[in-house]
């Protein structure tokens, strides 16, 4: 193993950030079924980016499927099952979409090759003829060789606010990483790996180049693809589309701890030296007072194996439009219990115990975040309760003061509200995953009976008066 040339120092920023971020509590939530049926081993689901807001879901046995806006049930846009190596922690794992897609119609995959099990990142094109259906035609990217044993592939690919391509391959699998992948700076298992693969002269062989900056690039000793090592398995990370732009990575844990890091050039995130923020003894001279000890960048957070907990599946900073969750909250989940967690930067918060494996979360165009279900399931996660705010208005836009407005919902329940003096109402605490009717009346005027399914805050429910 050739001598570390990582950059000491801690996390203090990243801390810094996460902290203090909430001006209002967590809310309760409730998941709302998107897909309930019709799927096939979903492990990922992703938008294009490209203003049309249509869904692509990643199946794991080699199908991605596109759904489009308004509907629930998606058609195959790429199947490629004769490349995929499918079964347990294997198979077609990523998708990425490039930030041109629009109009160079290039996105990326990350999956389990057959016959070897070897870790493929391939890119394919959108056909021309139809936005609905990809080129089946691979232009192979990267291979990184996984021998011996079929768990800890990683799984997420993704682009970074650089405009470069990251993938997380785990460490090569077994347990304690017997082949120590992740601290050998030679070796691309146990990484975070950055890749150009925009600026590349044609027909060049490998089809991508080295960001320049990357830690090992050019005459420095080490793999020239490395970004940040020492993960066990970072099956799932994501850019935080918000200001920070963050990089956040759940690594998978063994028999101890699971934890989150924010992922930074440059960093040793201490496996298998470390687990979260405990030594492993499994080298145990690097622990206390060795180079490991002084180079380790710790988790921003991580939490133990008690209540059923075993291993973490990452999701996302959220920064939805629609108030569901506290904006810059990281939501993730335990594999095992079931459980949705959100980090506020201090805490640990249960947003919801499920009896769902959780495989994976998803984040759609406008930033509203899905947990996909190892059964099939595709859910969003929404407000339990809701506001309802609106307006009664006269013809020439005066408001209407005591007008009298009903909300019903589904079972038939009627609530009512008159308005202010300048006709607005309100309605508090409405539960979400309803269709409720909501009509008004007033002396003079009559009002369009108004139809809602309701899954987010209303504040725009206004009502004009009909002569």
């Amino acid at each position: 193993m050739k001598a570390f040339v990582f950059f000491a120092g801690s996390v203090l920023s990243a801390i810094l950030f996460a902290s203090g971020v909430f001006a209002q509590g967590v809310p309760a939530v409730r998941l709302l079924p998107f897909i309930t049926d019709g799927l096939a081993s979903p492990v990922f689901m992703t938008s294009a980016g490209d203003g049309t807001n249509r869904l692509f879901i990643v199946e794991q046995r080699g199908i991605i499927r596109v759904l489009q806006p308004g509907t629930t049930t998606p058609a195959d846009f790429l199947n490629i099952t004769a490349l995929v190596r499918f079964g347990g922690e294997r198979g077609l794992l990523g998708l990425a979409f490039h930030p041109q897609y629009s109009t160079n119609r290039r996105f990326f995959v990350y999956y389990t090759r057959q016959p070897d099990g070897a870790i493929q990142i391939g890119e394919y094109q959108v056909s021309l003829s139809d936005p609905n259906i990809a080129d089946p035609t691979e232009k192979r990217i990267i291979t990184i060789l996984h021998p011996g044993f079929s768990n800890h592939n990683g799984g997420t690919i993704a682009f970074g606010p650089d405009g470069y391509l990251y993938a997380g391959p785990g460490d090569g699998g077994s347990a304690n990483d017997p082949s120590q992948n992740a601290q050998n700076i030679n070796r691309l298992l146990g990484k975070i790996i950055r890749i150009d693969i925009d600026n590349v002269p044609v027909g060049q062989v490998p089809q991508y180049n080295i960001p320049a900056n990357n830690p090992f690039a050019g005459p420095t000793a080490g793999a020239d693809e490395i970004f940040a090592i020492g993960l066990r398995n970072p099956y799932r990370f994501s850019f935080d589309r918000g200001g920070t732009q963050q990089l956040w990575a759940a690594d998978v844990g063994q028999n101890v701890l699971e934890e989150v890091d924010i992922i930074t050039l440059g960093r040793n995130y201490g496996w298998r030296v470390f687990e979260g923020t405990q030594c492993t003894n499994l080298n145990p001279n690097e622990c206390e007072g060795g180079l490991m000890a002084i180079n380790h960048t710790p988790p921003i957070f991580e939490y133990n194996h008690s209540n059923g907990r075993c291993s973490i599946t990452g999701g996302f900073v959220y920064r939805g439009s629609q108030d569901n969750l506290p904006l810059g909250g990281y939501v993730y989940a335990d594999f095992c219990s079931g459980e949705i967690f959100l980090w506020d930067g201090t805490r640990q918060n249960l947003l919801l115990n499920t009896d769902r494996s959780i495989v994976g979360f998803a984040e759609d165009e406008s930033g509203e975040i899905y947990v996909i279900g190892q059964s099939g399931t595709i859910e969003r996660i929404v407000r339990a309760e809701v506001l309802i705010t609106g307006r009664i208005f006269t013809p020439s836009g005066l408001g209407i003061q005591n007008a009298r407005v009903t909300l019903t919902d589904s079972q038939g329940v009627p609530r009512q509200a008159n308005t202010s003096s300048f006709g607005v109402f309100q309605f508090n605490d409405v539960p979400t995953g309803q269709t409720y009717t909501i009509t008004a009346a007033s002396k003079r005027y009559r009002f369009d009976t108004r139809t809602v399914n309701l899954s987010n805050q209303v504040s725009d429910l206004d009502f004009v008066g009909l002569e």
